[in-house]
């Protein structure tokens, strides 16, 4: 349990600044929408589409590596071999992408801006820059300063967004004369979201500069090699996970059966309905981020995969309760996109509860996919990935055209469901954990049982205070019944143990 305990005090730092963080940041989702019709709102999801992308070519797998040799060789040779190949890397990434921006515009049906591309090269380069810095930190175990970081970055990227849109923006629209109102220029449009984000990735490397201040510039070939060699899946593996996360918004421009404007609308509509399913994906990412050097650290103990087997049931439980406070509250959530501006929004609301249990399967794969990455099977894992995204891919391409945004929330239900299946069964033949398969498949068919009464329940009745009032009850049933099933593993947490005893 002491494992456990350790993976939850380093998550719950980072979780607080990816909670904290992401909330902040999400409140950019009603202001945007509310600021930015449809089809604008889908030029800046399809240009954050574009910056995934990159980030891929530009890391190539170099944290995940840097915490995997960091166990074998010296840390400083580490950090110092692979933050000289990105700085190298970088620049040389940045140089080319610069070039033909006005191509990649083009083709995202924005080629009046091929500023707004040269923009997304910038943030994701200097991002770059950061990642072995933010990896030093958490492999250190100095999740504080993590956090920390992390939400001055996201605060001053919002904050500046808010800035430049609501106090620059207004002050010229009025005609003002001063240097605020200079600011803001009309024709730039939503490159002030990316000038911000620019802006606030340049001070996070100043915030890091202690990291940086230890690193001398050196390279050594074959630990390099060894590096790319560990990380060349993973390069593949992260292609296939951002073809599956945001392919569907290129998809949607290039396959959706109407005008460029209509296709931007329905992308726009599906990216801030996609943005509901915040609470799983802050609460996976969170977990990530203190999971995957836990796992790592403690691959070696003799107790590993029985602590696996129960961090998982904690996760599926934990994700079960992230999509209950989500479909439950469907009525609430709407809000944070700017309906009562765009009303246009909630024609993509009936696709968040398929878009929730899709994050959930991909949350569980992401737990699932220590075992390839412990046992140097990444080629494995890209196979995985591979496949999930060629499911995603046809999917899209055949349905978009009939079936529109719907078409996308069913790839993801579908590529992360097969993801999922064909990681357990490939890793209980090369590095068997005893999952409690059973007790995780009944949480989740509870959880979604639950969400099915609510929704006949609010079809037929639309009295707010009885539908939340009910909806509170479902989700107290449904803790209720995890405290029971879970008593002998909760009631080895002190507080817990209180709790029981005073029940």
């Amino acid at each position: 349990m002491s494992g456990i305990k350790q993976l939850a005090n380093q998550t719950v730092w980072y979780g607080l600044s990816n909670i904290v963080g992401r909330f902040v940041n999400y409140l950019l989702n009603p202001i945007l929408t509310y600021i930015y019709a449809p089809e604008q709102f889908g030029d800046i999801s399809i240009l954050y589409a574009y910056a995934a992308f990159l980030n891929i070519i530009f890391t190539y797998g170099m944290e995940t590596s840097y915490f995997r040799f960091n166990q074998q060789i010296e840390e400083k040779k580490v950090f110092n071999t692979g933050l000289t190949s990105l700085i190298i890397s970088t620049t040389i990434f940045s140089l080319i992408l610069l070039l033909p921006a006005q191509h990649v515009a083009n083709f995202m049906e924005i080629g009046q801006h091929p500023e707004y591309v040269m923009y997304v090269v910038a943030i994701v380069a200097l991002d770059t820059l950061a990642v072995l810095p933010f990896s030093k930190i958490r492999f250190e175990g100095r999740p504080r300063k993590f956090a920390l970081i992390k939400l001055l970055n996201i605060l001053m990227n919002v904050g500046l967004i808010i800035f430049f849109l609501f106090v620059c923006k207004p002050l010229q629209e009025k005609g003002g004369t001063g240097f605020l109102s200079s600011i803001y220029k009309p024709d730039i449009g939503i490159g002030y979201v990316f000038i911000a984000g620019v802006i606030a990735s340049a001070f996070t490397l100043l915030f890091l500069s202690k990291e940086l201040s230890e690193y001398r510039p050196s390279f050594n070939k074959k630990l390099f090699l060894e590096l790319l060699i560990y990380s060349t899946p993973l390069i593949v593996v992260g292609f296939g996970g951002v073809i599956n996360e945001t392919i569907d918004r290129f998809m949607i421009v290039h396959r959706f059966n109407g005008t460029i404007t209509a296709s931007k609308a329905a992308n726009g509509i599906y990216s801030a309905n996609n943005k509901l399913a915040i609470l799983i994906v802050i609460f996976i990412q969170t977990f990530r981020m203190g999971a995957e050097p836990f796992f790592f650290k403690n691959s070696t103990k003799e107790n590993a995969k029985e602590t696996y087997s129960r961090i998982m049931n904690f996760f599926v439980i934990a994700s079960c309760l992230c999509f209950l406070g989500v479909v439950l509250f469907l009525d609430v959530w709407k809000y944070f996109m700017g309906i009562n501006k765009h009303p246009e929004y909630l024609d993509g609301l009936y696709i968040v509860p398929v878009l929730m249990l899709s994050k959930l399967f991909l949350g569980i794969y992401y737990n699932l996919s220590i075992w390839y990455k412990l046992t140097n099977r990444n080629n494995i894992g890209a196979l995985i990935t591979f496949i999930g995204a060629t499911i995603t891919i046809i999917i899209n391409y055949i349905f978009i055209p009939s079936m529109g945004f719907l078409a996308c929330a069913i790839a993801n239900f579908v590529c992360y469901g097969s993801m999922m299946a064909i990681s357990y069964f490939l890793g209980q033949r090369h590095y068997p954990i005893p999952y409690e398969w059973k007790k995780c498949i009944v949480y989740i068919l509870v959880a979604y049982g639950l969400y099915l009464m609510h929704q006949a329940l609010r079809n037929t009745n639309q009295n707010i205070i009885i539908v939340h009032g009910t909806g509170i009850l479902l989700m107290t049933a449904f803790m209720f019944y995890v405290g029971k099933k879970e008593k002998s593993e909760l009631i080895k947490i002190p507080l817990l143990k209180k709790l029981y005893r005073g029940v």
